[in-house]
């Protein structure tokens, strides 16, 4: 199978790629497990040094990382230029923080010594997406690594440089052969390398349809998996709050990487005295946005990173129009001839409308009229999803107690939702399970193992 990278703003082709045979396969993991029995034993100061030295190479070449990562799904270059700097925080974190994370934790028990040793589970297999080509790939591999595992990468078939190029920053930064290593291959093929014995685990982020495949698979080999399945973000704002921060941040928060993100905020709760006045200044800032070449600097969104993309959203706010929905802001294009979109409001929102039950994976935001911050929570929780929220209020003790009944890995008050490697990310219902970054996620891919000593 030969992979293709493809400008998805002109549509040129960049280059295409051979794909890795089933046999290829096999003897990648029988190398990667042979890299893990030496990597697991080297000692974290070693392993530390290496991946400070990753961040580093990320830093000194981000002019290169990040025009591929433009090229092949369309991000805007200087949002190209940050998440190639949050991939080098996140190696840089878990340099600093693994051997904290993963020492021994002493227990409490009736009698004797106890505590919890943490030991790496061997070759584990990462199958990613394509929005975040290069953070969401780094956000396993730099806490997987670390933890003394070997990762396997499956990334999405359209961004098959950055799948190279990632191995290419852990090969300049000096890891051993074969702790980290792409393999190009088809979505067909994921189940072959989750069955082989090599495979210890699997981390995937994807669509719910993927996630539940992957899931299968590794339940049936009694694997370890984590899975990030999207989400519908709430975007709840109160009437006590600041309309005009929550109207301009939730925009930015609605059109971050052309609206092509897990967290991005998608659904607007807006209680009803203040959602004329947050509607006014939501459009005005969307209408601000410059739409454009991703590698110009000042273009704020572009074209989706795909054709197919534009037309599956198209088919959403469609259906959704047919069965009732009004346009607040926005026309619905005649026909979709190339990856772009354009940004969208859907207002009078009823259960059943893809606009109100499905994650748009794009430009697209779905407003909801509440009268009361109880209605609020109960539109939030209405949902298959949750992965995160966002709730925007002056009161931060009614936040607090609203936050605590909200249905999601994560509620973020006064700020839209982002991820960060020092607080856990993940989610819920049909998002999906487990956790990444922090403590929590660098524990994940271990065996957390009792020791009790008597005597």
């Amino acid at each position: 199978m030969r992979f293709r990278s493809v400008n998805p703003y002109n549509g040129q082709l960049i280059k295409e790629y051979e794909g890795h045979s089933d046999e290829d396969v096999k003897e990648i993991i029988r190398q990667a497990g042979n890299a893990f029995n030496r990597w697991k034993e080297v000692p974290f100061e070693e392993r530390s040094a290496l991946m400070y030295k990753a961040a580093s190479e990320l830093r000194s070449s981000k002019e290169h990382y990040a025009r591929i990562i433009t090229l092949e799904m369309g991000k805007p270059l200087n949002e190209s230029y940050a998440e190639i700097e949050k991939c080098a925080k996140v190696c840089d974190y878990y340099a600093e923080k693994a051997a904290v994370f993963l020492k021994d934790e002493p227990l409490d028990p009736p009698h004797g010594e106890a505590y919890v040793h943490y030991n790496p589970l061997g070759v584990v297999l990462a199958v990613m997406p394509w929005n975040f080509p290069f953070w969401q790939v780094f956000r396993f591999a730099a806490p997987a690594l670390m933890a003394g595992n070997t990762g396997l990468l499956k990334h999405a078939s359209n961004v098959p440089g950055c799948a190279l190029a990632i191995e290419e920053v852990f090969r300049k930064a000096g890891f051993p052969e074969s702790v980290f290593t792409s393999l190009l291959i088809s979505s067909g093929q994921v189940k072959q390398v989750i069955d082989d014995p090599g495979v210890a685990a699997v981390t995937l982020t994807g669509s719910e349809l993927a996630g539940k495949s992957v899931a299968a698979t590794a339940g049936n080999n009694l694997k370890k998996s984590v899975l990030e399945l999207g989400g519908s973000d709430p975007f709840i704002v109160l009437k006590d709050a600041d309309v005009r921060t929550a109207a301009t941040i939730g925009a930015k928060a609605r059109m971050i990487n052309t609206g092509q993100s897990c967290i991005a905020a998608k659904r607007f709760i807006l209680e009803k005295e203040i959602a004329e006045q947050f509607t006014d200044i939501f459009i005005e800032e969307i209408e601000r946005m410059k739409f454009g070449n991703p590698e110009d600097k000042s273009t704020v969104y572009a074209t989706l990173a795909r054709q197919d993309l534009a037309e599956e959203i198209f088919e959403q706010v469609k259906r959704s129009i047919d069965m009732g929905a009004e346009v607040i802001y926005g026309q619905l294009p005649g026909k979709i001839e190339s990856a772009a979109f354009p940004p969208m409001v859907l207002g009078n929102l009823k259960p059943g409308m893809p606009a109100h039950d499905e994650e748009i994976f794009g430009p697209v935001a779905s407003f909801f009229i509440v009268e009361n911050a109880g209605e609020a929570v109960a539109v939030a929780n209405n949902s298959t999803f949750g992965l995160g929220g966002s709730l925007w209020t002056t009161d931060i003790k009614k936040a607090r107690e609203l936050a605590a009944h909200i249905e999601s890995g994560a509620v973020y008050i006064n700020q839209m939702m982002f991820s960060d490697p020092a607080v856990p990310f993940g989610g819920i219902k049909n998002s999906g399970y487990g956790r990444e970054l922090s403590h929590l996620g660098i524990r994940e891919f271990t065996n957390q193992k009792t020791v009790w000593i008597n005597g």
